[in-house]
């Protein structure tokens, strides 16, 4: 006889699990220097998502705590209701080493990945995805990029599989 609460539990831990997995094909990087990613970081472009559908001048800080895990704060404007929308979060690594892959979590105890796929030397620039390729970002220190740089951006994302169709390039003009 099965306990139906492992048919419960079993299940529900691999979707879980899932939503921190790295997609097919794509590594993290090596190596993550903390310390040089901390800091406030500008949405240049990304896949659209509920969760940010509608905001501009976007933002991302990442701040170290006492338990080596980085408090992440999002900010974005929403035009349609003229306020500022913010949330708070909290990552942590996958694994014990510093590389690219960690695991942001706004709600609780649930988890999605957060994968640096590329990241510049100067840490300027960073290309993030989630657990599949239905997540993409393109941050950046700066609220504007080059055409060069964000043609680097597009050349890569789509070498590594994504789809660009819907692609949003954040808008960081002043509020009227």
């Amino acid at each position: 006889m099965y306990d139906l609460s492992k048919l419960i539990i079993a299940p529900l831990l691999l979707m879980v699990g899932a939503c921190t997995g790295v997609p097919e094909g794509i590594q993290p990087i090596n190596s993550l220097d903390t310390k040089r990613y901390l800091g406030t970081w500008y949405e240049i472009a990304r896949l659209d998502h509920s969760f940010e559908q509608g905001l501009s001048r976007v933002t991302a800080r990442y701040e170290k705590q006492d338990d080596g895990s980085l408090k992440v704060i999002n900010r974005g404007y929403s035009n349609e209701k003229s306020e500022w929308k913010e949330a708070d979060g909290r990552a942590v690594f996958v694994n014990k080493g510093a590389n690219g892959h960690l695991k942001v979590s706004f709600f609780g105890p649930f988890y999605a990945s957060y994968v640096i796929f590329q990241l510049d030397d100067q840490y300027q620039q960073a290309y993030i995805t989630g657990y599949n390729r239905d997540y993409l970002w393109f941050l950046s220190r700066s609220p504007n990029v080059s055409d060069e740089a964000m043609a680097e951006f597009r050349r890569t994302a789509l070498d590594a599989g994504f789809d660009l169709e819907e692609l949003i390039v954040v808008d960081h003009s002043a509020i009227n």
